[in-house]
């Protein structure tokens, strides 16, 4: 008997064949075209294609250049890809020859990323300008790095035919670049030219009757229609904006009262950020958000003094009356750069408000016909084409703070990008709140915060979230097992969550435990060891029937011990103390055994007859819930000090009192105080912050002539050593050195800074919102990691779900 052989050793050049799994955003974006040339380089057969799992490949060839396939795959992928795993596995040689890019397989659930909306690319826009390019100012120009992606799929994997380009039917040359492996359009889906669509055209409103088609160019027209003032509807990535010259103070004007949007800051739509330097403090940070592909608002501080240089525009005082703040975003569409204008064009608007196509409190409008009915009272003219919209996307509103993005708004440009999470969860829906609504999907390590929602007080907003629910389901495969809501009993988004329960779990969580999760859950906090939870917005419902929102809580994923808050002062009359800050100051001074005094801006404030109707109301605790809110103790201060006493929109009271701060000279460090005092009997522990001494030192100091801005100033160092007492002396008692600072209030930067410097200055580690929203917007997120512990798994499960999402 012969000796058995040796396997034959493994060289550089012995052929081997592997199939290559690639998740993460790598539909389209150019993936299979990326990995085609990649494969063609180094001389491998094989081929590629979109599977409801993410890109599969099989490649073979030479063990070694097998190898540097699979190692350039993540290195080297596209520019809006993001791979999140690339999985290989061996399989038996072939010998096949050549590469090829196959079918998409529509087999199994769906697991793979869909890619968010990008702004328009270098390489397109220079087609845009350039007269002897055949896409010359075609308003639809796009390749495989830039376009519509998001709200235009309406399955997957993602090809044409999921796409609401489906109906378009690619000319010939077009469809030579979607088939050429050399071009930048091969295998991009909303791949369009002038030929074959799609068609832009200009209806203007006529007295009666339906409006008309304009015949000629329409961005022409359009862009004159600007310049004499008018309102125009158009249409956008993920839904209508109404645009007017932000330079013309009658048209700003014309569309505020129209919009119905109170003194509401509007964005506005600039060429460049250069064209904005002059206007508002452009840091690094902020020009990069500007310019990022996701395109979103930018909130910027605005120079007290603009420049008044020729030729540079300037934005009417109606556009952000009172605000500190300038919102401004650059054109991210193609038809966006034509309104604005190409180099040659004649002159037109510089600057542009651009502000969500609707009537305030209600959802975008996407649908054309209904753009025609609903927006009919406040557009002059529709400029529109014929490119369905499948998915609503506002535009996203992103900050700057302490040089780090701060998430005000996440919809259009990030949304549906999913964020990983600390723990793996089962597959789980959470219906977020009321005001700024955003719904989370997860799954396993994922969680797919939805696009910007909006109020649910209003019906057309409620049917968008369950057409949103039914969206992000089929697009991720999510099948939710579990559904968890707000524990307010009269939140819609609650009631939904019951009535479409459907024999699941509903698990209710605590409105500033959900905040305090969300922010552990975006540093990636397993929960492990408490943290402590400075949760301070406008209302929560709390545990004891009170409204909360200012709130001091140790806090993980199982649970919490409330260990401060502020003081309880009645909310006189619910949502009219919101709308009328003094009515909240009033009910503050008489908590804090102040006199309404005549000379008091909050009492002059008030009409006599409703001044004699809300004392003995607060004599009576009629409609009088108690309150903890910070939100409201600022509307207060706001109003005491003479800044604002009528809010047209929420958190104008507060955003005002911040731009009087920041106006308040140098030099002064003096800060108010809080009194501090130990738990009532049955109160659980909370210590209780009690701002009557604040109060009584902001009436001193203004009936000494200190100005508003002085006044502003000391009070939000008040709330910064609030802050870090109540954290020192939980660190002292429990030995917990992470703070969490959330909710709504925390968009103020002045504020966030100041406390985040503070309390690092003492050691502790601060956390704080970057990805996901402070405000109601973000609270989702936490809902879905405290019901996660609620309804508990087993490690089997748990390990399950770890191998269904790698």
């Amino acid at each position: 008997m012969s000796a058995p052989q040796a396997p034959a050793a493994v060289t550089e050049d012995t052929p081997r064949r592997r199939m290559v799994t690639v998740r993460g955003v790598v539909q389209g974006v150019g993936f299979r075209p990326y990995l085609y040339g990649l494969a063609t380089e180094l001389a491998l057969a094989g081929h590629v294609t979109n599977t409801p799992e993410g890109v599969v490949a099989e490649v073979e060839g030479a063990a070694s250049a097998v190898a540097r396939f699979c190692d350039r795959i993540a290195a080297q992928a596209p520019p809006l890809a993001r791979v999140d795993s690339v999985h290989h596995r061996e399989l038996p040689p072939v010998g096949g020859a050549g590469f090829t890019i196959l079918t998409s397989r529509t087999d199994g659930p769906a697991r793979t990323l869909v890619s968010p909306d990008s702004a328009t690319c270098a390489d397109c826009l220079a087609e845009l300008a350039d007269p002897a390019d055949r896409r010359h100012r075609h308003p639809f120009v796009n390749c495989t790095h830039c376009g519509p992606r998001f709200t235009i799929v309406t399955g997957v994997p993602y090809d044409r035919a999921h796409t609401t380009m489906a109906d378009f039917a690619m000319c010939p040359d077009c469809a030579r670049e979607y088939a050429d492996p050399a071009d930048r359009r091969f295998h991009a889906q909303p791949v369009a030219c002038p030929a074959c669509g799609p068609r832009l055209r200009l209806l203007v409103a006529r007295r009666a009757g339906p409006p008309n088609a304009v015949e000629g160019d329409p961005v022409a027209e359009a862009r004159a229609l600007l310049a004499v003032g008018a309102i125009l509807a158009v249409k956008g990535l993920g839904g209508y904006h109404l645009a007017c010259d932000a330079t013309n103070p009658a048209a700003v004007a014309l569309l505020r009262r129209r919009k119905a949007r109170g003194d509401k800051p509007f964005a506005v739509m600039a060429r460049t950020a250069d064209d904005v330097r002059h206007l508002v403090r452009v840091s690094p940070e902020e020009r990069s958000l500007l310019e990022d592909r996701a395109r979103p608002v930018v909130l910027m501080r605005r120079r007290p003094h603009p420049s008044c240089t020729a030729g540079r525009p300037r934005p009417a005082e109606a556009v952000a009356p009172g605000s500190p703040d300038l919102g401004v975003l650059l054109p991210y569409t193609p038809l966006h750069h034509l309104l604005l204008g190409l180099p040659g064009d004649p002159d037109g608007p510089r600057l542009l408000v651009m502000t969500s196509g609707n009537v305030s409190g209600e959802p975008i409008v996407t649908d054309d016909a209904e753009a025609l009915e609903r927006l009919a009272h406040l557009a002059d003219a529709w400029l529109t084409h014929d490119r369905p919209i499948h998915v609503p996307c506002d535009d996203s509103v992103v900050r700057v703070c302490d040089g780090q993005p701060l998430v005000i708004r996440r919809s259009r440009g990030y949304a549906p990008l999913p964020l990983t999470l600390p723990l793996p969860v089962r597959p789980a829906l959470a219906v977020g709140g009321d005001l700024k609504n955003a719904f989370c999907l997860g799954e396993g390590r994922r969680a797919w915060l939805s696009a910007h929602i909006g109020d649910m007080d209003d019906v057309g907003t409620q049917r968008a979230f369950e057409r949103a629910v039914e969206q992000l389901e089929f697009i991720t495969g999510v099948q939710p097992q579990t559904v968890t809501s707000d524990r307010h009993p009269g939140y819609r988004s609650a009631r939904w969550a019951d009535r479409n329960a459907a024999r699941r779990p509903v698990v209710r969580v605590q409105h500033h435990h959900a905040h305090i999760a969300s922010a552990m859950a975006e540093h990636g906090l397993d929960g492990a060891r408490p943290v402590i939870g400075v949760a301070f917005d406008g209302t929560g419902h709390g545990d004891d029937g009170a409204v909360w929102g200012g709130e001091f809580l140790l806090a993980d994923y199982d649970g919490f011990t409330r260990f401060g808050r502020l003081a309880y002062v009645p909310l006189p009359g619910g949502d009219a103390a919101v709308r009328r800050p003094y009515r909240m100051a009033l009910a503050h001074l008489r908590a804090a055994g102040l006199p309404w005094a005549a000379d008091l801006a909050c009492t002059s404030a008030c009409p006599p007859d409703e001044l004699r109707l809300l004392e003995r109301q607060l004599e009576r605790d009629l409609h009088c819930v108690p309150t903890s809110s910070m939100g409201r103790l600022f509307d207060a201060v706001s109003s005491l000090a003479g800044v604002c006493h009528r809010a047209g929109y929420e958190a104008q009271a507060a955003v005002e009192l911040e731009g009087a701060a920041l106006r308040a000279p140098a030099g002064d460090s003096t800060a108010y105080a809080f009194a501090l005092h130990a738990a009532r009997e049955g109160e659980g522990g909370a210590m209780r912050a009690d701002p009557a001494p604040v109060l009584a030192a902001i009436v001193d100091d203004l009936r000494a002539d200190v100005g508003p801005a002085v006044v502003a100033a000391r009070f939000h160092r008040a709330v910064t050593g609030l802050v870090h007492r109540i954290c020192a002396l939980a660190r002292e008692r429990h030995g917990l050195d992470t703070v969490a600072l959330t909710g709504g209030v925390f968009a103020n930067t002045l504020l966030s800074s100041a406390c985040a410097v503070a309390l690092r200055e003492d050691g502790f580690t601060v956390l704080r919102h970057r990805l996901v929203p402070p405000n109601d917007g973000g609270l989702a997120l936490g809902q879905l990691m405290v019901a996660a512990r609620a309804v508990p798994t087993d490690r089997a499960t748990d390990r399950a779900i770890d191998r269904a999402i790698d």
